[in-house]
């Protein structure tokens, strides 16, 4: 029999507290090469423009191996209706038989997204940070404030976004946050950085960033997309990418790279800070770069995590129908 999830129960099972430890234990692994993660598949598509991702693999020795689609198509919100949807298919390693559907409308892409950009703050940015800057005002850029509550002090955010009305709309409960009239105004007020956005062309300028940054981009998912200007690495002293592979292909370390302002050994995976922090920032003045393109091993991660939780969900359940005779949901 096959367990299905959906959202709003997704939604319940999973917490940022949880969740951040369990990505960083993912791209320590993956990193370490217990992972096995083929290329991403990828559609993409003009007219309506969007992207259908196809990301999957498994952990060696685990019991299980993922298979996660997920789309993104940007002028949904046009039509009253979400930019992303999605589903994770959890398989038996052992028989191939489908254990589980997770259909989390998009809801897990973006919290294990969100979780990332945690973990990426955790190892890299500055030990003070004075303002958190946003770019972009849509479902990740409100996810990745959020979730930084839980590794940086400071509730002091700037948001920029292309549409003025939206980054008007921005809030997130616990924060103080501020319109910034262009990302160089952003730039010159924040020392950790997040770019969200699905752009053709970089948003953010070297010049505009200054000593003593952390930079966050976890926009540049496929083929096409950039937001950082790729002097922007040549100026930074660490170059943390979720996947050299991946983000040598299409991330906005490839950018840098095909320009020849970087080689691929000035590339560093964040799953090797974690488990070395000497790799990482060594001074309050540098400038770091983490460059996420998102790798299966965090589907693989964040739905092992839900499977676990809705699993126990069950279990009382079933002891209190048994004890009391009725369901305390």
């Amino acid at each position: 029999m096959t367990d299905i999830y959906n959202r709003w129960q997704l939604e319940e099972a999973i917490s940022p507290e949880k969740l951040i430890p369990a990505i960083e234990e993912g791209f320590i692994a993956y990193s370490q090469g217990k992972v096995v993660v083929p290329p991403v598949g990828q559609l993409l598509f003009d007219d309506p423009p969007g992207d259908c991702h196809i990301k999957y693999g498994y952990v060696r020795g685990g019991s299980t191996f993922t298979i996660k689609v997920a789309t993104g198509f940007y002028g949904n919100a046009a039509l009253g209706i979400p930019s992303g949807d999605g589903i994770i298919l959890v398989f038996s390693a052992k028989t191939g038989q489908l254990i589980t559907i997770l259909d989390d409308k998009g809801f897990l892409t973006d919290a294990r997204t969100a979780a990332a950009g945690a973990v990426a703050a955790k190892l890299l940015a500055p030990r003070t940070v004075s303002c958190i800057g946003i770019v972009g005002a849509g479902v990740q850029a409100k996810m990745q404030l959020d979730y930084l509550r839980h590794v940086v002090p400071t509730r002091r955010a700037m948001v920029w976004a292309r549409s003025l009305k939206k980054a008007r709309l921005y809030n997130v409960e616990g924060f103080d946050v501020e319109v910034a009239g262009s990302i160089a105004h952003l730039a010159a007020n924040c020392n950790l950085i997040v770019t969200t956005t699905p752009s053709l062309d970089w948003l953010l300028g070297a010049a505009d960033v200054r000593p003593g940054t952390h930079v966050t981009a976890v926009g540049c998912d496929g083929s096409g997309k950039q937001e950082l200007d790729p002097q922007l690495f040549a100026k930074a002293t660490v170059r943390a990418v979720d996947s050299r592979k991946q983000c040598a292909e299409y991330g906005d370390s490839s950018y840098a790279l095909k320009q020849g302002l970087i080689a691929p050994a000035d590339l560093v995976e964040i799953g090797e800070i974690a488990q070395n922090p000497s790799l990482g920032r060594q001074t309050e003045s540098e400038i770091t770069i983490a460059d996420l393109t998102g790798v299966a091993v965090q589907d693989i991660q964040i739905a092992k995590l839900a499977v676990a939780a809705l699993g126990q969900q069950l279990q009382v359940r079933v002891e209190v129908t048994d004890g009391e005779g009725a369901i305390d949901a």
